[in-house]
């Protein structure tokens, strides 16, 4: 595999600009720029060139910075900080520090930067309440390094080896609050993300089940007959024969070739699960051939280990077997901690070998190597534990992937073993995965693992259907989403704490997340208050005006909220002026129908990417840029649409559908243009929303909607007492009760005489589980 090994290197890129390093005998300081310093200390006065696992590129652009230097010290001060050494001297606390300019802030040499607010380890298989962290970028302190000195390097042959030299590499990021810029240096360092394959934002099926051709052709039928859309169907590891880890079992699937067809045209991809750690059986056909290359295990003859550096085997004849026969992805289930280097080296050679044998993108599911995982595009965080508590962690662990570079966290929605099954936490789990990067419905194999939607009560199933349905109408949205992850290196989930650090220290508000640039979710992890049948979320709504995405109600921003969620609804909101595309129906692919939901409050902006959504096409400027901005004033909102950049594929639409809803507005005056000509439109009310339909619209032409009118805006903000009357209104009690219920929650007396006038209910045989529950929504009354 010495020709993959290289792969993402650039090899003009590995030595720095000349005038951007400091050099002695034993030292070489690069300032690659005006926040990260590369630290060389070498006894032997020999300097590593070569790129290596995790640094493929060193020439960044000229940095300006100003050099003081003596017989003894050497000063390097850029406009981010200030570098002293002790020239010569071995690296130590005290003879390097690099000052955070403008503060008290420092590092030194062998700093345990306790600041670091941590990413995520190898994975959360059977996690159970003590969270693995490692070292990430993000620090409150705006430092952060990476220790690169034991990194394998690539030779001149293109092989993965160790160094020969003993020394120090460092490189430290110094960057106050500009965490995006850290991150843009970061992935300029060590390589950016790539494009995902559309299909790769659907809802997946992973479950392992000893599955053949006719279940699996059952399960796709059953998913269509409840509508609910897939784009992966994934095996677990039962798929192959008793013989070859590697070979499809012919007794379950004698037709390889037509399964993928069937899944091909119900527009699902094929994926399998491999096991590379099992080696090769000596019972295999292909044992003899391969034992030329592999040493056995302990010098016993009956089973060749896997060893990625000398791999080129396992790829040819197993692995492009399998693609041959329709396999389009692979999940690689390498489950050994203690192995992390071959962890590695399987997911770079996996995903390098895909991309270099055909046009189209590749993609892999695995454990986090730790070494420039958004190199790789998929991080799994294994078999975890059925239960609220995994749940709870999710949703802050997939945002500390940001804190490394990491968006695409994938984890098993619904919790893949063990437990206990309860169609509350599985509806939860399945709006969270809604709401996350990737999407996998996963479990071990067994009859009692539910994870399938029609296996839930009826009401339960209803919610699981709309919301993996909103999955696949927001794909529009996360594929745009992605492409800007790719080109500029900005995070689809981001915590809260990169705008507001004390939300750091608040545990209620930790699990809160940005969902790409117009969404922040505020995850549901708990069970809901079985009385009133509803969730109470406390939520910290950040700066801005926000809007509740399903109901339309309005958050002013900068404030705590409690508020309460039934099981069909989610904290999602969007910010104000927030665009957001989607499709009108559940393809994978760019749909020739589009909904743009738009919301009031602020102007903006925003691209719709789209291209063939497979191929590598984009990277010649195969793709299509829909611009979307929009102009809001005071009862007057204008919306363009148009051509941004890019060309007209075989695979993008020619003429598109739109439906342009407008929240919280009246009926408008509207005036519509295409191409600066007048044109009819159909315009109608729907519950507080004025929608816009346009048929056959050129995806080349331009579209102008002027909206007008006298108080057009629906204000709807959010009050607490409108929903304490709505859970008021639910319960089962006496109607007459109510009233008198209603009169003490929102009545002018004071907390302490509502208290005592709710007690005086019990006369009225008011059970004391209601009794219990008002006395707590006194708490909440008329907060807004």
């Amino acid at each position: 595999m010495s020709n993959l090994a290289s792969f993402f290197v650039n090899n003009k890129g590995l030595i720095a600009e000349e005038s951007s390093t400091i050099k002695g005998q034993k030292y070489r300081l690069t300032v690659l720029s005006d926040m990260l310093v590369r630290i060389e200390y070498s006894p032997n006065g020999i300097f590593e060139d070569r790129a290596t696992e995790r640094i493929i590129n060193r020439k960044f652009d000229k940095v300006n910075y100003d050099l003081t230097e003596s017989d003894i010290l050497i000063q390097i001060k850029t406009i981010y900080f200030t570098l002293t050494y002790v020239k010569e001297q071995p690296l130590s606390p005290t003879n390097l520090k690099i000052l955070l300019n403008e503060s008290n802030k420092e590092w030194t040499y062998g700093d345990r930067e306790v600041r670091n607010f941590g990413a995520p380890a190898y994975s959360l298989d059977d996690y159970n309440g003590k969270l693995p962290f490692q070292k990430g970028l993000f620090s409150s302190d705006g430092i952060s390094s990476i220790d690169d000195s034991l990194s394998n390097v690539i030779d001149e042959n293109g092989n993965f080896v160790p160094r020969e030299q003993k020394v120090v590499d460092i490189y430290v990021f110094v960057y106050r609050r500009d965490f995006s810029k850290c991150l843009e240096s970061y992935y300029k360092l060590t390589g950016y993300p790539l494009m995902l394959p559309r299909y790769a934002f659907g809802n997946w099926w992973y479950k392992n089940e000893d599955y053949n051709m006719q279940d699996i052709g059952d399960m796709v039928a059953t998913f269509y007959e409840n509508n609910i859309p897939i784009s992966v169907f994934m095996l677990g590891n039962k798929w192959h024969d008793n013989i070859s880890y590697y070979n499809l079992d012919q007794n379950k699937f004698p037709n390889p070739e037509t399964l993928a067809n069937f899944l091909r045209q119900n527009k699902i991809k094929f994926g399998l699960t491999i096991s590379p750690q099992l080696g090769i059986n000596i019972d295999d056909k292909l044992y003899a051939l391969a034992s030329e290359s592999i040493t056995p295990i302990n010098n016993t003859i009956s089973l060749l280990p896997f060893n990625a550096s000398s791999s080129d085997f396992y790829f040819e004849n197993y692995i492009n077997n399998l693609e041959t026969q329709g396999v389009d992805l692979f999940s690689l289930d390498f489950n050994n901690i203690k192995d992390i280097k071959n962890l590695f080296l399987l997911n770079h050679y996996h995903y390098t070998s895909m991309l270099t044998k055909s046009n189209k993108r590749s993609l892999i599911l695995s454990r986090n190597s730790l070494i420039a995982p958004h190199r790789y595009p998929i991080t799994y965080t294994g078999e975890t534990n059925v239960n609220w508590d995994t749940l709870n962690i999710l949703p802050y662990y997939n945002a500390l992937g940001a804190n490394m570079g990491i968006s695409y966290v994938a984890n098993a929605i619904g919790g893949y073993k063990n437990g206990i099954e309860d169609d509350e936490l599985y509806m939860r789990y399945v709006q969270f995965g809604v709401f996350s990067p990737i999407m996998i419905l996963a479990s071990d194999a067994g009859k009692y693992y539910k994870r399938e939607p029609w296996r839930w009560p009826k009401l339960t199933m209803d919610i699981i259907r709309d919301y993996m349905q909103l999955r696949h109408r927001l794909i529009p949205y996360l594929y745009s989403e992605s492409y800007v992850y790719h080109k500029v290196g900005t995070p689809i989930i981001q915590p809260l704490y990169y705008n507001d650090p004390k939300i750091k220290d608040e545990p209620k508000f930790i699990n809160q997340y940005y969902f790409g640039s117009e969404f922040m979710i505020s995850p549901i992890t708990k069970h809901k208050n079985y009385i009133m049948n509803r969730v109470v979320q406390h939520i910290y709504i950040p700066d801005g005006t926000w809007y509740h995405f399903k109901s339309g109600k309005k958050y002013p921003g900068n404030k705590y909220y409690r508020s309460f969620y039934k099981d069909e609804d989610y904290p999602a909101f969007a910010r104000e002026g927030s665009i957001i595309p989607m499709s009108l129906d559940y393809t994978v692919e760019a749909p020739k129908s589009m909904e743009v939901q738009i919301f009031p409050g602020k102007s903006s902006i925003y691209n719709l990417y789209e291209d063939d959504g497979f191929s590598n096409n984009y990277k010649n400027g195969d793709y299509f840029i829909t611009n979307f901005e929009y102009t809001y004033e005071k009862n007057n909102y204008t919306l363009k649409i148009k051509k941004f950049d890019g060309k007209t594929t075989n695979n993008i639409v020619r003429e598109r559908n739109y439906k342009i809803v407008f929240r919280n507005t009246r009926r408008c005056v509207t005036s519509i243009k295409e191409n600066g000509m007048e044109i009819a439109a159909n315009t109608y009310i729907d519950k507080n929303n004025f929608i816009v339909e346009l048929n056959d619209i050129s995806i080349l032409n331009s579209i102008e909607i002027n909206c007008t009118g006298e108080d057009i805006e629906i204000d709807a903000i959010n009050l607490i007492n409108d929903d304490i009357s709505n859970i008021l209104d639910d319960l089962e009690i006496e109607t007459t009760i109510k009233y008198k219920i209603d009169e003490i929650l929102f009545s002018d007396l004071p907390i302490s005489k509502k208290r005592i006038q709710i007690r005086k209910l019990r006369k009225y045989r008011l059970e004391p589980k209601f009794i219990k529950l008002f006395l707590e929504l006194l708490e909440y009354i008329n907060q807004v």
